[in-house]
């Protein structure tokens, strides 16, 4: 049987679809599949995993949610109590010893910003405030109010003392937003916990960001597809099989806004404060989520030519960039597998 899985993110352009393959599945009693999900960091984060038995899938599943929860009060931009917001009312104050978890994203989002030249940024939340009240009221921000916030932006404003653990806003009115890192990483660390509970066999998708572990039994991989551009409730055209590693998909599909005949994207370049403009999806593999999902929006940022160079410049990365133009549809590849196609057979499928 064969199981067809849609997995979103707030920031996905193109829906990701999970297949996971379970044929030969009776040919392995001993391990059994199961599923779990909770709603964390404002989306959907699921669980499919290989386990001998209810109770060992159940509680495994449990301390993996929990760990996602945890990172979701450290590094959530909605909640006023969390650690990263906390962090944020120290703007222009002295540097502030934080947590391994929050100092870890931190790093690796500040060797992206560098890598990409600013196009992965966490220090643009002034800015990604000032357009999500763009979206809500669909109107643009004002021009003085957008500068204002954009004197504020800049990853070499950010401040890490790795030896302290510390980190530094020397700006008031600083604001950091992880939403570009966080469920990626949030994806790999609930991995983690599961191969420490001696799950190997496991999938954690938080919204359009998967992590896999090992294969399922009596499979090469995990298959994902990929939906269309222009819809992503159609039946996908292209599948990948993956194991041990993990994908993201970045673009404007479920946030978007359009002003004046132009269509906006959630997404904004922190060089310059604005938004992307027109329709567009980039989807990585990466070696794990933190990465995924960080060169997802920096790709997103750069276009394809950019883009594409940041991707080979990276081990284990690979990209696959569909844009909207006046010529129609146009995709860019760097290093992506080739087209897996499913069963001639197709089997009902069931989603979740």
């Amino acid at each position: 049987m064969t199981l067809l899985v849609p997995f979103k993110r707030h920031s996905t352009a193109a829906c990701l679809l999970l297949a996971v393959a379970t044929r030969g599945f009776c040919h392995n009693p001993e391990l059994r599949r199961f599923e779990f999900s909770q709603i964390h960091m404002a989306t959907r984060f699921r669980i499919v995993l290989y386990a001998r038995d209810q109770a060992t899938a159940t509680r495994a599943s449990n301390a993996a949610f929990a760990r996602i929860k945890t990172l979701d009060n450290i590094m959530s931009d909605y909640q006023p109590r969390s650690e990263l917001m906390r962090l944020s009312k120290h703007a222009g104050g002295p540097p502030v010893k934080v947590t391994e978890d929050l100092f870890r994203v931190l790093a690796a989002a500040q060797a992206l910003a560098k890598r990409s030249d600013g196009a992965f940024d966490v220090t643009v939340g002034p800015v990604v405030r000032l357009w999500r009240r763009a979206r809500r009221q669909h109107e643009l921000p004002e021009p003085e109010r957008l500068a204002r916030a954009q004197k504020l932006v800049g990853y070499d404003k950010l401040r890490l003392d790795a030896k302290a653990r510390t980190v530094q806003l020397p700006k008031p009115g600083m604001l950091l937003d992880l939403g570009g890192i966080a469920k990626g990483y949030a994806a790999d660390e609930a991995l983690a916990v599961l191969k420490q509970m001696g799950i190997r066999s496991a999938l954690v998708a938080g919204g359009g960001d998967i992590a896999v572990g090992a294969p399922p039994p009596s499979s090469t991989g995990w298959r994902i597809g990929i939906a269309p551009l222009d819809s992503p409730e159609k039946k996908p055209t292209r599948y990948l099989r993956l194991h041990d590693a993990a994908v993201s998909t970045s673009g404007d599909v479920e946030q978007h806004v359009e002003i004046g005949g132009k269509r906006y994207s959630h997404i904004v370049d922190p060089r310059t404060g604005q938004a992307l403009v027109g329709r567009s999806s980039v989807t990585v593999i990466a070696p794990n989520g933190t990465t995924s999902d960080s060169l997802a929006t920096a790709v997103s940022v750069l276009g394809p030519k950019r883009g594409a160079e940041l991707i080979e410049s990276i081990q284990g990365a690979a990209a696959l960039f569909i844009k909207e133009t006046e010529k129609g549809v146009q995709t860019f590849e760097v290093r992506f597998p080739p087209n897996t196609p499913p069963s001639a057979v197709q089997p009902p499928h069931q989603k979740l």
